[in-house]
């Protein structure tokens, strides 16, 4: 296993887990260096963290440094994309755009945030985009492809969600009748550590790691 320190590339630190993970990287002594791409700067100034402001419609792989491991968190709502179309071109455009560049950039792990359900062939376009993501990234050529599919995600949003505060609430509450299930609410956080821990397991090939999994993993 590769133990010297790595430099990781980011995309989608603005969101929930993206943040979550950018925290977890920066306080980790393995990575030398954390690269974040997105739309607009964040305000988290630290020695360790370059910012790359990016429109992932036409991401230059050349302005990309040199890295082992490479993380997406990108993601949206319906709602907030505004349509079917615009929804697709970030979660599934966007997240191939990124990996295609991470590859030229030397990246050999790539670890995706998905979602519960994902699946090309369902009827429910959510899921069917995430699928079609997850297939597509299967032949960019990563030495380690890992599909993280986490359940209803808990924490505290730049932008609150109503819907997904009363269903958290109620899981929390719920909770304890839910932990058997791999669908029971996970925090951000911990699909976070979970994220950088299957980084380092070095497993080649595509995994998929469903939600229950992600509890034991990022604890």
């Amino acid at each position: 296993m590769e133990t010297s320190p790595r430099t990781a590339l980011v995309a989608g630190a603005s969101g929930l887990v993206g943040g979550a993970l950018l925290d977890t990287l920066l306080e980790d002594a393995r990575y030398r260096e954390v690269h974040s791409l997105g739309r607009r700067p964040l305000p988290r100034p630290h020695p360790k963290l370059v910012q790359h402001t990016v429109d992932f419609t036409r991401l230059d792989p050349q302005a990309l440094p040199a890295a082992q491991d490479a993380f997406c968190a990108l993601g949206t709502t319906l709602k907030k994309a505004g349509s079917q179309a615009a929804f697709r071109a970030v979660d599934h455009d966007y997240v191939l755009a990124f990996a295609h560049a991470a590859r030229r950039a030397g990246a050999q792990r790539f670890v995706l945030v998905s979602a519960l359900g994902a699946n090309a062939r369902s009827r429910i376009f959510y899921n069917r985009v995430k699928g079609e993501a997850e297939d597509a990234l299967r032949a960019v050529g990563f030495e380690s492809l890992i599909i993280v599919q986490p359940s209803l995600l808990l924490g505290a949003r730049e932008e609150p969600r109503p819907a997904e505060q009363v269903m958290g609430a109620v899981s929390r509450v719920l909770a304890p009748l839910l932990r058997p299930l791999a669908a029971r609410p996970i925090e951000g956080r911990t699909v976070a550590r979970a994220l950088v821990a299957l980084a380092w397991r070095d497993a080649p090939g595509t995994r998929v790691v469903p939600s229950g999994e992600l509890h034991a993993l990022g604890a």
